[in-house]
């Protein structure tokens, strides 16, 4: 890390992301209490509040993978964190002067949806360019560790925020922090490459086939890519039905939830601290799937009503499954930026996001029908049941014989997905 930290514009891209991730955790928190405490909101407005948050995972991150092939990735991160500030920065000026309106969130919810997702398409692409090949592995570690760090340490920082100020005052600080991540990325001095003229310019549509194969072309990346889409999946149709769970079945309180979550956020901190040591002595390939089974944690979240101290199962449940999630996202990343040629990372990162993170809402309406058919607990374990399908995608895949990073592709094999 003392290497990584030497380069300089790599510790000024990592600085800057981690202050502005810090601000995303408040915002993940005080949006909803916008919501609640200011607009009173009913379940089904919060549902279309969240719905409205991950839509652009579906509807945009694949022409912002084209998008980000096609342009420097430094000035769009400069643009959609400028735009997130803006656009978060209205909801304390409409609730200062009475006019917030649910509606309003439900734009605003879409508009930042939307800027995330084309910042980290870009963001994945822009690492590789500032360091070396064989730095990969620890850069992703750090950038993992510090996500881990802000999701301990945002919600508790937005709920203090919450408690002394309010909703709308703590979403204006999110705002502050991206300007401050713009300002970090403007202090990057390594000149960006152009990236690679073509004679003639592809179809958007092609370009998006051609994103999906190479996904789904490299066996490696297509093991993973459907690995963690069904981790998402049945994850949240967990998450979904959590608190009712907690509260309700367990009689624990919404703090007890808060710092089970925490713990949680503590296991992939530590995760992405293990990743590079436990790579090289177990092989990348048997550490991602040890990992990958660690989601099988989960399953001690519906035993916990049975037992004394329900607190202490669902968070020994919770932090096994961070220090999996942990691993598996740093062993991801890196394995996905050697795998892939610097043309295509944009389209590769969004490719993956839309299969993976485009899981998420699915998630959730399936956790919601379950529970309707067979009980919250019943429900919950059911789903935590489905996640042992993901380790045996990737334990089924070339996965299991890496030990270390494979060649770079110049050109992997593409396969076009799909007819339009």
């Amino acid at each position: 890390m003392r290497g990584l930290l030497r380069n300089r514009d790599f510790a000024k891209l990592w600085a800057g992301e981690t202050i502005s991730l810090f601000g995303s955790h408040v915002t993940e928190l005080a949006l909803p209490l916008t919501a609640v405490l200011t607009l009173d909101a009913s379940p089904g407005q919060l549902g279309l509040l969240g719905a409205a948050r991950f839509a652009p995972f579906l509807l945009v991150t694949l022409f912002a993978g084209v998008w980000a092939d096609r342009s420097r990735r430094r000035p769009i991160l400069i643009g959609a964190n400028l735009g997130r500030a803006a656009a978060l920065s209205v909801i304390p000026l409409l609730a200062a002067t009475d006019q917030l309106r649910i509606e309003h969130l439900y734009s605003i919810g879409l508009v930042v949806g939307a800027l995330t997702v084309l910042f980290d398409v870009s963001y994945l692409t822009v690492v590789p360019s500032l360091i070396r090949r064989d730095e990969l592995v620890e850069a992703n570690s750090v950038m993992q560790a510090s996500a881990s760090v802000a999701e301990v340490g945002g919600p508790g920082l937005g709920g203090m925020l919450v408690s002394v100020f309010s909703a709308p005052v703590a979403i204006a600080v999110d705002a502050v922090s991206y300007v401050i991540s713009t300002l970090a990325l403007l202090g990057i001095r390594k000149p960006e490459p152009l990236p690679e003229r073509r004679s003639e310019r592809a179809k958007v549509s092609s370009q998006i086939r051609e994103s999906l194969g190479v996904t789904f072309g490299d066996p490696l990346l297509r093991a993973m890519a459907v690995s963690a889409a069904l981790s998402n999946l049945f994850q949240q149709s967990i998450f979904v039905l959590l608190a009712l769970y907690v509260t309700r079945d367990l009689n624990l309180s919404p703090a007890t939830l808060g710092l089970v979550l925490s713990v949680g956020a503590v296991g992939a901190l530590l995760g992405s601290i293990l990743a590079n040591p436990l790579g090289r002595r177990m092989g990348i390939g048997r550490a991602y799937i040890s990992a990958s089974a660690l989601d099988l944690a989960l399953l001690l979240l519906p035993v916990a009503s049975e037992l004394s101290y329900p607190a202490v199962v669902i968070a020994a449940g919770f932090i096994l499954n961070g220090v999996g999630l942990g691993l598996t996202n740093v062993f991801s990343v890196t394995l996905r930026q050697t795998l892939t040629p610097g043309r295509l990372l944009g389209r590769m990162n969004a490719s993956y996001r839309f299969l993976t993170y485009g899981a998420i809402p699915v998630g959730a309406l399936i956790g919601g029908a379950l529970a309707e058919a067979f009980g919250v607990r019943n429900a919950i374990a059911l789903c935590a049941a489905g996640l042992l399908i993901a380790p045996v995608v990737v334990f089924l895949s070339p996965m299991r014989s890496l030990v270390t990073l494979p060649d770079a592709h110049d050109e992997p094999p593409i396969e076009e997905v799909g007819s339009g």
